[in-house]
């Protein structure tokens, strides 16, 4: 069959293909190029059967709509134009390009030097001839239909959330109660065993390591590796296939109702900041040939070259009006289409950053801020890039919240007992209000965390004092050697009951502090049973046994940890939307006081005290009056303020929830996060 465009019927609204009953219209953005190629093949998309000139263009967008043309239909677009490099020109028609707005994609990257838009070994400056199509993905029109039943975002209070941060595949690959034909997708992720899991320790939500579309390095593959991770990615509207047995994204569907159904949010850790094609030595597969002085930021001193914010080769130029209007369908694509409730942003303060450097009122984050889809669901930045002046910790507008990697350090070396910190542990204890308690931004501002994706897991913080990342292929020189760590006197796993004794003991009390502070409460998937990457701090290209949970190895007693101090932290409300202030302050809201193991409130001499490990810190709010001691040092007493009080934690029991009426002095347990309420 024989297309031909009817001009008629042609769109420039909607960007993309968009199918309908009687066929299927095509638009993509590109401001400088001079002509475009749509190219359409069979269905296994490995045979051109027909290549037509995009009819009309206007404004930069390039459409026309095609009768007759289904879902199930896979395409890609050649692009003209001039090959002027060193005007931040790439054009190039023998390459055959990703739709940005594809849906679904078949096939996969075969890496060859035919995917590069200059002529391999020589540079960028050369003009490659050879045709990439036999080595590419196609794209595939595809249809957004789904029966939803009346499905939408959760919404849970952020007071009320646990973030579980994992990997579709590295939480079900290995998990026995997942069927062997679903571990790895998105069917194993929504399976009774994980959800099942997810119940038991009170986790509200999944932030699910980068979905989109990604590509494997060709660097990885070349060495046996692959890109684990997903932080390359390509398609920000099609989900990655190596998680779907189908390849259809209505798998991704199913499994979010599954999820929304046993009450477990989902939010994408979402890629805008780069793109999978690198630097100009990079490949050409999709907004390079495009248009790669639209959708990239080049060196204003020489557009040949890449202008680098996120140490990946490239920065996606999200100021230009167009690009922004594809992150923002994008996002929307995602809540209104797959119905997921929120998204982290992988290094956001690049997203933020204009003409002047970062800017917290920048287009970005205003677009999101007044747009009536994506105000309304949950965003987290990852608060730094690494450009100049990238570190933006307390930085972001509400309705952002934030990563806090000063949450994680201090914490880490409080219990690691390096001393000094418990003026710092205060502030962790109450959100941060340093960073955070500015601009009318509420107490849930912060993301407290003791591990995530991108270190040492929480097991190993405790295992290992160097990184071992030499199964990485880089001779151990990637991964940041600020681990914060204490192998407890044996570097890595040991048969010493004693030493897995102590370090199960700092666990659960490093846990039960992240579970007292005020803010948001994230834990790695498997911190909650003590999964270890055998001291790799950087597994991104590990999709092995290195970074796949192990379940069979699940320490209980941390797993029923975790299910306690969340019952706790919900039972008594702990967590507030209102900062905690002091009863001097005359404000309504929760009241905090610190108070001295000796049974004072602590003096200003206390606070400079760098042989004090203990802190106990008073919070009373509207429900509930709690006692919360942090004890990094060894056994000893802790005078409670008058009155009846009741033990209702103490992580160096098993479980660690307990009942026992107290009062006066009370017995503190070596490396121990103990908490009390007024009888």
């Amino acid at each position: 069959m024989t297309f031909a465009f009817d001009r008629e019927a042609s769109r420039s609204d909607v960007l993309g293909a968009e199918v309908d009953a009687d066929g299927t219209n095509f638009a993509i953005f590109s401001e400088n190029a001079t002509r475009i190629e749509l190219c359409l093949f069979d269905e296994t998309g490995e045979n051109e059967i027909q290549r037509l000139d995009m009819p009309l263009m206007e404004g930069g967008i390039w459409h026309g709509y095609l009768p007759g043309v289904r879902k199930g239909q896979a395409y890609g677009y050649r692009v003209h134009g001039p090959y002027e490099p060193e005007k931040g020109h790439r054009f190039n028609p023998n390459k055959l390009l990703l739709d940005p707005y594809a849906r679904e994609v078949i096939g996969h990257t075969v890496w060859d030097d035919a995917l590069f838009g200059y002529a391999l070994p020589g540079d960028d400056l050369t003009f490659d001839e050879r045709d990439s199509a036999p080595f590419m993905p196609k794209a595939v029109v595809t249809d957004p239909d789904f029966d939803w039943d009346a499905d939408w975002t959760l919404q849970y209070r952020w007071y009320d959330s646990l973030i579980v941060e994992g990997h579709v595949k590295g939480l079900t690959q290995l998990h026995p109660g997942v069927p062997e034909e679903d571990r790895g997708t998105f069917a194993g992720l929504a399976s009774d065993a994980v959800i099942d899991h997810l119940h038991r320790i009170g986790a509200t939500a999944l932030e699910l390591l980068p979905i989109h579309g990604f590509l494997h390095d060709r660097h990885l593959q070349e060495k046996g590796l692959n890109n684990y991770w997903g932080y390359n990615s390509l398609l920000f509207f099609a989900p990655h296939r190596g998680y779907l047995k189908s390849g259809k994204p209505r798998e991704v569907k199913a499994a979010i109702q599954k999820l929304h159904r046993a009450g477990i949010e989902v939010i994408l850790d979402v890629v805008y900041n780069h793109t999978a094609e690198g630097n100009e030595r990079g490949p050409t597969l999709s907004f390079k040939g495009i248009d790669n002085a639209s959708y990239y930021v080049l060196s204003p001193d020489n557009p040949r070259h890449s202008f680098d914010t996120t140490g990946t080769g490239n920065t996606l130029n999200v100021a230009h009006p167009m690009v922004l209007r594809m992150v923002l369908d994008s996002l929307r694509y995602w809540v209104q289409v797959m119905h997921v409730d929120g998204f982290r942003f992988d290094l956001a303060s690049t997203l933020g950053r204009e003409s002047q450097g970062f800017e917290r009122d920048g287009a970005f984050f205003a677009a999101i801020r007044q747009d009536p889809i994506l105000s309304k669901v949950k965003l987290i930045a990852e608060p730094w890039d690494v450009g100049e002046g990238g570190y933006q910790v307390g930085g972001f507008p509400w309705p952002f919240r934030e990563w806090n990697d000063k949450a994680r350090d201090d914490l880490r070396a409080f219990w690691k007992r390096q001393g000094g910190l418990v003026p710092d542990v205060s502030q962790r204890l109450t959100g941060s209000p340093v960073q955070f308690n500015h601009s009318h931004r509420p107490a849930t501002s912060s993301i407290n965390f003791l591990a995530a994706h991108d270190g040492f897991t929480l097991w190993d913080t405790v295992s290992y004092n160097e990184k071992h990342n030499e199964a990485n292929g880089e001779e151990g020189r990637d991964g940041h050697d600020h681990n914060i760590s204490d192998n407890m006197g044996i570097e890595g796993a040991t048969e010493d009951e004693g030493v897995n004794a102590s370090r199960e003991r700092r666990v659960k009390a490093m846990l039960g502090s992240l579970f007292f502070s005020q803010g948001v409460p994230m834990i790695l998937a498997g911190d909650e049973f003590g999964q270890t990457q055998n001291g790799n701090n950087n597994a991104y290209c590990q999709d092995s046994e290195t970074a796949w949970l192990h379940w069979d190895k699940a320490r209980d007693n941390i797993t029923q940890a975790v299910a306690d101090l969340m019952a706790f932290r919900k039972e008594t409300g702990l967590a507030r939307i209102r900062w905690a202030t002091g009863p001097e302050s005359g404000m309504d809201g929760p009241t905090v006081t610190w108070h001295h193991p000796e049974g004072r409130e602590m003096a200003e001499g206390d606070w400079a005290d760098a042989g004090l490990e203990v802190i106990g810190m008073n919070l009373i709010t509207p429900t509930a009056e709690v006692f919360l001691i942090l004890n990094a040092g060894d056994e000893g007493t802790f005078t409670l303020p008058e009155g009846d009080w009741i033990k209702r934690i103490d992580t160096a029991l098993d479980p660690v929830a307990c009942q026992e009426p107290c009062s006066g002095a009370v017995q503190l347990n070596w490396q121990s996060s103990s908490a009390y309420v007024r009888a």
